[in-house]
């Protein structure tokens, strides 16, 4: 059976000014982790805050293991770009 496994990426954006520069960070996110890990990415929660997102990326596989390793490269690659903003992540399983 597949495995499901959703990765939830909070956010705060102290140094966003608007909704544009809020966006901005979040696409620039977005983007970077669907080509770099060919993962489902979705802004979740917040998006009519400046400076608070979550961002949910997911995958299909029928090795767990696989996929949770998948995921915890996903958040590495996150703390490496947002560095302070990303203040919390969690990792869920679906199926």
């Amino acid at each position: 059976m597949a495995s499901v496994g959703v990765l939830t990426l909070e956010l705060r954006l102290e140094n966003s000014h608007s909704l544009k520069d809020k966006r901005h960070v979040v696409q620039g996110l977005k983007d970077r982790l669907r080509n770099r890990f060919n993962v489902a990415v979705a802004e979740i929660e917040y998006q009519d805050l400046w400076q608070r997102a979550a961002v949910a990326a997911v995958t299909v596989s029928p090795d767990r293991a696989y996929a949770e390793k998948l995921l915890r490269s996903v958040e590495d690659d996150a703390a490496a770009l947002l560095g302070p903003d990303l203040v919390g992540a969690s990792l869920e399983w679906l199926a």
